[in-house]
Order: structure tokens, then sequence, then C-alpha cells
């Protein structure tokens, strides 16, 4: 089954340092293009993370320091990898929960102002643990019935995965072949910030998902304890959740 479209889709993959989001850097970040029209483009980047890979995390993607040592850094890719998502939805494996967080932190510290309006996001990994509960490998053994054949390479990844979801849809009569839909199935809890420190509650406002302030309002606690921002700011929080808790501010500020 192919995917219905109304806007390009990207898939990707992130090879990285570490599983950090708010610390780690990409090493290599592959993305495939597909468009409403079924035409589909695809573009892998290796990338100097400018900090040392763990050998443990060599282990797993087998990226070292010296293969990227002469590597354009991630600052220099930005601008390359913003056009080509920019118009489209995003898709991947577990992205959600990982990828697209650590791709908005890399953005934002590029100076590039990343975020999710006036798109979705569909994690296939979601569709696959609703449905079967597996990993990626034996998902695409158990939807595609192939052997995926050097896993943990940021390409083999992301062809996976988007092979994965058109099996899926394929398999799952009860799955409805639409971007929004499908993000909808996979969101596992409705957050304002990547990271998932800003949720929304029952009324569609924003609260505090952590800490001593869980469950209660934002704008509560930035009218009552103004001090709670400026430690959120100067503390180690994401950037995106820094945004979003910015843009809170502002808003209530121009609501005055």
């Amino acid at each position: 089954m192919e995917l219905k479209l109304s806007k390009p889709i990207c898939f990707f993959d992130l090879e990285t340092t570490g599983i950090d989001i708010g610390k780690d850097r990409i090493v290599e970040i592959s993305i495939f293009k597909v468009f409403p029209n079924g035409n589909k483009e695809s573009k892998t980047w290796l990338v100097n993370p400018t900090i040392p890979i763990p050998p443990q995390t060599t282990a797993v993607h087998g990226i070292t320091d010296e293969k990227v040592a002469n590597e354009p850094t991630f600052n220099e890719l930005a601008a390359q990898v913003y056009n080509m998502i920019k118009d489209s939805d995003l898709a991947g494996f577990n992205s959600d929960r990982f990828d697209i967080p650590l791709l908005a932190e890399e953005m934002l510290r590029a100076g590039v102002d990343f975020d999710m309006k006036g798109r979705v996001s569909v994690d296939v990994q979601t569709v696959f643990h609703k449905m079967e509960e597996r990993t990626l490998g034996a998902a695409h053994k158990f939807y595609c019935g192939k052997t995926l054949e050097n896993a943990h390479s940021a390409e083999a990844d992301t062809m996976a995965t988007y092979e994965i979801l058109k099996a899926q849809l394929d398999r799952y009569p009860d799955l409805e072949n639409d971007m929004k839909s499908l993000s909808e199935f996979t969101t596992r809890k409705r957050i304002a910030d990547f990271a998932g420190m800003i949720a929304f509650d029952k009324d569609n406002e924003e609260i505090f998902a952590f800490g001593k302030h869980k469950g209660v309002k934002v704008d509560k606690i930035l009218e009552t304890e103004p001090g709670y921002f400026s430690w959120m700011q100067n503390a180690d929080f994401p950037l995106y959740t820094k945004k979003v808790l910015t843009a809170i501010k502002l808003r209530k500020l121009n609501t005055k």
C-alpha cells in the first residue's frame, strides 16, 4: 500500500553520540522524503559531533571519531537539513521520544527556529508496539519478510522504517492511511515540548509534567512563582522546553 499524502513526509533516523537528548549530538542523519505525487528523494550525511563518541556507542553504530573528523558539523548542515524537511510531516522509529527531540535541540543550537507547527509526526515504533510489541529488526522481518541488513546504519534503519509503515497499512485495515490519523494513533501523551516536561491537561492548557509543580498549570506558576521560570531558563533543560516555556510566558504577558 502506498501512502496517501496531502503534503510530503520525511522518514528519518539519527545515529548519535548517546541517548541524552539535551547533551548528545548527531553523528549521522538520513532522510527519505516521499512526495504526494509519488516522487522520492533521499540524503544521508555523516556529521562531526564536535564531542567524543564513546566507545560503547561506536560499538552499536560503528561510527568512530576518526570517521567523522573531517565531516561537516551540524551547524554547517542545519540549513540543508531544514530545507529538506521544512514543508513535510515527519516519521521515524521511536522518533517522537528520541529522534525529533534531539533533532530539535541540534536545530536550535544551530540557530534554526525548528518546531512542529503545521506538521504532524508518525512514530512507526508505536504502531508496531501497539500491534505486535517487537524491535525494528523484528518489525522488518515480521511485516516485510526481510532480514534487516546493516542495522544501526541510519540509512538502512530509515529505509526499513519506511517499508514497515507501508506494510503496516496493508496488514491493519483499521489503520487509516492518513498522516494526521497515524500521528494521533502513535502519540503516547499530549505534550507541549518534546522532552515531555510540559504537557496538556483535559482543558488543553499547559501543565508541568515533572518536579514539585507536576500537574499544576504553567501560567499559574509563572504568576505566583516567577523565579521558577528563571531557574528553568538557567538550568540544564532542553532548549526546546525553554522555548515553549518562553512562548507561554509571552502569551500570558500579551493577554494582560
